[in-house]
């Protein structure tokens, strides 16, 4: 298992749901409205799908004045978040803002996971930031005891439970490891640890001194995080069954408090003993009423970290294909309607970040769970699924049904042959930038390569390339239109252009899109791919990492 000091992509098991994972707030001032460019025509661009404060949000947490905070991992930041309207602030941006999970100590410093580069952050009561700890693949959970003692937790990347001195002047202390993926935990008045065990549903209590771990309850789905009220009572969040469960500490006796949707990533009581929970497939913030069962929506949007997309036109409506991290998602071009097709630790998928549609097949690719799957769109199953890539930002079937990969990990092209593992074989090498890929006929396959600011083409046969048009300042998502040209997102200047592939020459379609949010340290160079779909008519259709959203741009 290849894991690369202080990054976490491409790591995830199947219970990728312990990550503990647009508005203004995300890219700073809210972009400016979109200037319409054209040859020809003017284009009107719209939201077909509006936008949110976040991209994904994962652990939370109440600060002394009872203010909410929430940490987004894939957008790198931390929030303050109003439970009675939804409005949110940022309060620390990327890159340091990455948050897991967080917490308040004791004297006001608040601490927070940065699992995507493996390392623990605080924030002082002067605002100053520094870091607490690093090399620590898959940081995941943290929680002070009542005597100010810090401890995090290693999952997915890694397995283990640390103290942390959180003053910075020692070094961690392991205080168990391969417990079988401690996540959320919480301390009791006593001091005690109470957590969940991902890979073993359960959850126990652990003695921080020796290491020792005994189980207080078990028969969970998937627990994910527990927390005490202020009268010592426990809950567990089942993200599998979708269920906030109270446990007796003392018995094990589990009592049901609410159900919600599946997904559920962290939870914390307010001053108050009100309890809100997060959903990372809907982005979302819930208020559950411990009493009735009842929830409250604080905040949600449509999407979660929208990325590569493909459209299919069927019966004359565009359906987009969006790989939405946490979701696999469709969505009507005409009324913006989104469907869910694979939800995140409900149904089994490899969390999809880009999307090739290629027949009845949909070709779907991850760098965050090194994995690339075929999807049978009509039958609504899984063909294959490719494991163990190094940073797989893009994939597409070949005319013989061999799957052909952009590996960015290793900078190349890759061909897959047969069931999987497959046979596999270099195309091409020496491309570091690999963004997006589309087929170029049954021979070849344009790339886009965001380091050297150009699209590709590159012959199957021989590996040799073409540049079609350069000069891109970070080029990622594109298509190729009914009439052969290929309409691309040019992110470094938060644009959608249109290039003719025989001259090279390029042309404006919209400007000033919230397009290309920066990318955390040890990620692939395209980060959240920008995607670019074209239906049958002509109509496009553009994700934007920036606003959590997804536009249509038609022309007029």
């Amino acid at each position: 298992m290849r894991v690369r000091r202080g990054a976490c992509h491409g790591r995830a098991p199947a219970l990728l749901l312990a990550l503990a994972v647009g508005g203004a707030a995300q890219g700073g001032e809210a972009p400016p409205l979109v200037d319409f460019t054209g040859t020809g025509s003017d284009y009107l661009v719209q939201f077909l799908v509006p936008g949110a404060d976040f991209l994904s949000i994962h652990g939370l947490t109440f600060d002394r004045d009872d203010h909410l905070l929430v940490g987004s991992v894939m957008g790198q930041a931390i929030y303050t978040v109003d439970t009675r309207s939804g409005e949110a602030t940022q309060l620390v941006g990327p890159p340091r803002g990455c948050a897991d999970d967080l917490e308040f100590g004791p004297d006001g410093s608040l601490v927070w996971t940065s699992i995507l580069t493996g390392e623990v952050f605080v924030r002082r009561p002067d605002g100053s930031i520094s870091v607490l700890a690093d090399n620590l693949p898959g940081a995941n959970s943290v929680a002070f005891r009542d005597d100010g003692r810090l401890f995090v937790t290693q999952v997915l990347w890694g397995d283990a439970l640390w103290e942390l001195d959180p003053a910075g002047k020692h070094p961690p202390r392991r205080v168990a490891s391969d417990l079988g993926g401690l996540n959320g935990f919480d301390f009791d008045g006593a001091g005690h640890l109470y957590g969940p065990l991902i890979y073993q549903g359960v959850v126990v209590r652990i003695d921080v001194e020796t290491g020792a771990v005994s189980t207080v309850a078990s028969g969970f789905g998937l627990p994910v995080a527990v927390n005490f009220d202020s009268r010592g009572q426990l809950y567990v969040a089942d993200s599998k069954l979708g269920r906030i469960v109270r446990v007796d500490v003392t018995s094990g006796e589990q009592t049901l408090v609410a159900t919600v949707d599946t997904a559920i990533d962290n939870l914390a009581f307010d001053a108050h003993d009100r309890l809100y929970i997060t959903n990372m497939v809907d982005n979302a913030v819930y208020a559950v009423n411990t009493r009735t069962g009842a929830t409250r929506t604080v905040t949600r949007s449509r999407l979660s970290v929208p990325g590569g997309l493909d459209v299919v036109t069927v019966d004359g409506v565009d359906q987009v294909y969006l790989g939405d991290l946490f979701a696999f998602r469709r969505i009507d071009g005409d009324s913006g309607a989104v469907h869910v097709v694979r939800r995140g630790i409900r149904d089994p998928m490899a969390w999809p970040m880009a999307v090739n549609v290629q027949g009845d097949l949909i070709v779907t690719a991850s760098w965050f769970t090194d994995a690339v799957e075929v999807y049978d769109r009509v039958q609504d199953t899984s063909r294959a699924v490719y494991h163990d890539l190094a940073d797989p930002v893009d994939a597409v079937l070949l005319a013989n049904g061999d799957v052909l990969v952009a590996e960015q990990g290793h900078g190349r092209l890759l061909r897959i042959s047969g069931a999987a593992p497959g046979t596999r074989t270099v195309v091409a090498e020496g491309l570091p930038g690999l963004a997006a890929m589309r087929p170029a006929g049954a021979d070849a396959v344009y790339v886009s390569d965001v380091l050297g600011g150009a699209l590709l083409r590159i012959d199957l046969a021989s590996g040799a390339r073409q540049v079609v048009a350069g000069g891109l300042d970070h080029p990622e998502g594109f298509d190729v239109a009914p009439d052969g040209s290929i309409v691309l997102a040019e992110v470094g200047r938060q644009r959608v252009v249109r290039i003719d592939p025989r001259s090279g020459q390029v042309e404006a379609i919209a400007r000033n899109l919230a397009l290309g949010y920066p990318g955390a340290k040890g990620t692939p160079a395209g980060y959240i791919q920008t995607g670019v779909g074209i239906g049958a008519g002509g109509d496009i259709y553009v994700s934007s990492d920036r606003t959590t959203a997804l536009y249509k741009i038609t022309a007029q």
